[in-house]
């Protein structure tokens, strides 16, 4: 989302992200991966995440489904090499961050939902020209 965040605001609209941490995790985060053009705000209590019917994926099968994926050559850097981005993504993993589904919301500017997609598993997620495409 952070390269196609100039194309989302020429159609008049704004990404969030809503992560399922604490802001103090979020700095962490912001610290190892550089800033993005847009909020995160935290959700560490994930009221949003159920509120919108997203799911937590049972860590065996995350784990596994990942595994596969680093095996088949699908998933690259798992963990990362760096060493702040590897803190990150194994304090991630203890905290069972990583295991929450997410999503791509559309509101319009009266907070009406135009259109959604829940990610059903990490590879899930929505596509760019799928999201432009709704945006337009």
């Amino acid at each position: 989302m952070r390269e196609s965040n100039e194309k989302v605001e020429e159609y008049g609209f704004r990404i969030i992200v809503v992560a399922p941490s604490n802001a103090r995790f979020i700095k962490q985060f912001l610290d190892a991966y550089g800033s993005f053009p847009f909020e995160i705000v935290g959700d560490p209590k994930r009221k949003a995440y159920s509120g919108l019917g997203h799911q937590t994926m049972p860590k065996a099968k995350l784990l596994l489904a990942a595994g596969l994926g680093v095996i088949t050559g699908k998933v690259k850097n798992f963990i990362p090499k760096e060493k702040s981005k590897k803190n990150v993504v194994m304090k991630s993993m203890k905290n069972a961050d990583v295991y929450i589904q997410g999503g791509t919301w559309i509101f319009n500017e009266k907070g009406d939902l135009l259109w959604k997609h829940i990610d059903k598993s990490p590879d899930d997620h929505a596509k760019i020209d799928d999201i432009l495409r709704q945006l337009n």
